[in-house]
């Protein structure tokens, strides 16, 4: 038995949102033509992984995702509301003109005041990461020395980076967060790290929308 807990974390396929730019959140938005394919693409791929345990966010282009990803290999998702993307609240739903038309206020604010900000009817970016960490910490200690898959959300594998790398929650994002993304940790008694990420080979040339 391996003395590592793997997991490997996915994003959801690019949605008709991503395309035309509206901030997601808890609000939802279908899967795109192309995130579709991208979903097949990933299926394909992960017959040839082990995976132990599989979960997923809760919202619906996290769940299809994970549906395309395990029906070649009959894998079904547990889904969870902890790995849901960030609640954006007033602001979901909207593009970014809207926002600043809209609410410029809490927009500006959501920009620029820190991570301890916290937008009107959502959560703040401190907040946001610590439910990020501490999902992780939960499937790890319910599943030790084991291989758990999750399909989430851009915003997630951000919070998740951060953490396991101890990246400062103000500091600017200087890593990709791509759709259908494959993107590896592993925990051991040591602590985490970070094996792979950002990677899209099994798109073959599908274009992989970054977060944001």
């Amino acid at each position: 038995m391996s003395d590592s807990t793997k997991v490997i974390l996915i994003r959801h396929g690019e949605t008709e949102w991503n395309l035309s730019g509206r901030w997601q959140g808890h609000a939802d938005s279908a899967l795109s033509a192309r995130g579709v394919l991208q979903g097949e693409a990933l299926g394909a791929r992960m017959q040839s992984e082990e995976i132990d345990f599989l979960y997923t966010s809760d919202l619906e282009r996290a769940k299809h995702t994970s549906r395309l990803l395990g029906q070649p290999s009959d894998l079904n998702a547990s889904p969870l509301e902890s790995w849901r993307e960030r609640d954006l609240g007033v602001l979901e739903g909207m593009t970014t003109d809207e926002m600043m038309v809209e609410h410029a206020e809490e927009f500006h604010s959501f920009r620029n005041a820190g991570p301890d900000y916290k937008v009107p009817e959502g959560e703040s970016f401190t907040e946001f990461c610590n439910r990020c960490s501490e999902a992780l910490e939960n499937l790890v200690n319910l599943h030790p020395c084991k291989r758990i898959g999750v399909v989430t959300h851009g915003g997630v594998l951000g919070a998740i980076f951060r953490y396991i790398l101890n990246i400062p929650l103000d500091a600017r994002r200087n890593f990709v967060l791509l759709n259908c993304s494959v993107n590896r940790i592993e925990k051991n008694q040591d602590g985490w790290n970070l094996v792979s990420w950002g990677d899209v080979s099994h798109l073959k040339g599908l274009d992989s929308l970054d977060d944001g």
